[in-house]
């Protein structure tokens, strides 16, 4: 199978680089393994797996930065609903080795570029802390009520910036 069909057709490569594997492990010996692309699927499969509890915890973020901003909201119930649903979403997906490369400051820093973008057609800008006071296992399991309280939080080292 020649080189380039990783380039035009993945399904049969990934097909034919299987097989090559498990005629690997039965002890065969085969010399047309892919091992450098192999090695960018194997590692796209963990990143596959990690893009969606970020993203569930970048809209975490944005779901409270949303409440703090617009407590009387009627959308308030709908977006407490969705910060569970998230949270459920990231929880179910979340694997130990993630905690390590889920940086919740990063997160919590684009949440809040694309929280100010929106504010910024508004006559006053909400004074969002420019901290993150969100830790990773909060985001997590955090009930919703206090994850809000956390960022209300007014003994703040940051309050009033």
């Amino acid at each position: 199978m020649p080189d380039s069909i990783y380039e035009y057709d993945v399904l049969a490569w990934s097909e034919h680089q299987a097989d090559l594997l498990r005629r690997l492990g039965r002890g065969e010996t085969v010399n047309e393994v892919d091992c450098a692309n192999l090695a960018e699927e194997i590692e796209g499969v963990g990143l596959s797996e990690l893009h969606p509890v970020e993203s569930n915890l970048f809209r975490i973020i944005i779901h409270l930065l949303k409440l703090q901003a617009s407590p009387e909201s009627d959308a308030r119930n709908h977006w407490l609903w969705e910060i569970d649903t998230f949270q459920e979403e990231a929880q179910r997906r979340f694997t130990p080795s993630m905690r390590q490369k889920l940086n919740v400051g990063a997160l919590y820093a684009s949440a809040l570029r694309r929280m100010r973008n929106a504010d910024r057609r508004n006559a006053v800008q909400y004074p969002w802390r420019e901290t993150n006071p969100l830790t990773l296992d909060q985001l997590l399991f955090g009930d919703s009520d206090d994850l809000l309280r956390q960022l209300l939080d007014t003994n703040r080292p940051d309050a009033g910036a």
